[in-house]
């Protein structure tokens, strides 16, 4: 798939088909995160994953009831949880750079999930200290999203995005695109 396509086909998936995900497709998923650029390319971001139902069964309680992506959490055959070292990136002008560097791993893997035909959702709203427990993650590491990773069974429309001459400048600030 094109890349421009699977940026423009990409949805937050929130209800999967009960079908496993093959072990090929989610090592193409994590290998295109791994590609992703990165800080000095320190490359600082962890992935676990989970597909044992027991393992997966643990995060549900760090989700809050409200969170609209907490039934993808009980229900997909498979999640990854995307985290970063802190320690092995940097901080320039205030900015912490892990965050960025595991976003674009986090982008890399969904996008390459969309060009496989699986259906991801980037997920933040939980409580770490209670996934980090319960999966033996160490003190000094952080959970920057989760993603279930499965076959969607639903196909959302597009949400609304801001126009790019909102958005976007020419020149100067404010600058007519």
């Amino acid at each position: 798939m094109d890349v421009l396509q699977a940026i423009q086909d990409r949805r937050s998936i929130r209800k999967y088909q009960d079908t496993p995900v093959e072990h090929q497709k989610i090592e193409q998923v994590l290998d295109a995160a791994r590609l992703a650029p990165s800080w000095k390319n320190l490359q600082c971001w962890r992935f676990l994953v989970l597909t044992a139902p027991a393992r997966r069964g643990v995060l549900v309680e760090a989700f809050p009831d409200d969170n609209p992506g907490k039934k993808a959490i009980a229900t997909a055959p498979c999640l990854i949880v995307v985290c970063a070292d802190p320690a092995e990136s940097g901080v320039e002008n205030g900015i912490e750079y892990y965050i960025a560097d595991t976003a674009i791993a986090f982008e890399h893997l969904c996008l390459a999930a969309q060009g496989l035909g699986l259906g991801t959702c980037w997920m933040g709203w939980f409580d770490e200290e209670r996934i980090k427990d319960a999966l033996g993650i160490p003190a000094g590491i952080k959970v920057v999203g989760i993603t279930p990773l499965g076959y969607p069974d639903q196909e959302p429309k597009q949400r609304p995005r801001k126009e790019l001459r909102e958005i976007a400048f020419a020149e100067a600030w404010g600058g007519a695109w």
